[in-house]
């Protein structure tokens, strides 16, 4: 059974930083391509940073590029996002996601359609930013 459990977020000041992490479970991630994702109250769903199965080829949307970093551990079946200076407009459930390259195009698309129709997905972990 496959399960994707998130932990690391949090409250924390404008211009903090936090580390998601992802841990997977049930699955070989080198297989996937991941993802995290976010949604806030009222909001759709938007992909955040996705990132192929060996480390490369990496997608970031507009509003984090410089500021977010997506890692895995293929061994660890970890995923991760460093998520640097942080701004109000940056809360929300942060969840992850793994989708297979048979079913989802490319990592581009992971983070555009959401991980497509048959994504994996975590419960999620609340980001929380405020002074």
């Amino acid at each position: 059974q496959v399960q994707l459990v998130e932990s690391g977020g949090g409250l924390v000041q404008p211009g903090g930083s936090l580390r998601l992490s992802c841990q997977a479970s049930g699955l070989t991630l080198d297989y996937f391509i991941v993802g995290w994702f976010r949604q806030a109250p009222g909001k759709e769903r938007e992909g955040v940073s996705c990132m192929g199965r060996y480390n490369d080829n990496v997608y970031y949307l507009d509003s984090v590029k410089g500021r977010f970093t997506v890692s895995r551990d293929n061994a660890k079946k970890e995923v991760y996002l460093e998520m640097n200076r942080l701004r109000p407009e940056d809360p929300a459930t942060y969840y992850c996601a793994v989708a297979s390259p048979i079913h989802i195009s490319s990592v581009q698309a992971m983070c555009t359609y959401l991980g497509g129709r048959d994504a994996y997905w975590g419960q999620g972990t609340q980001v929380t930013v405020s002074s």
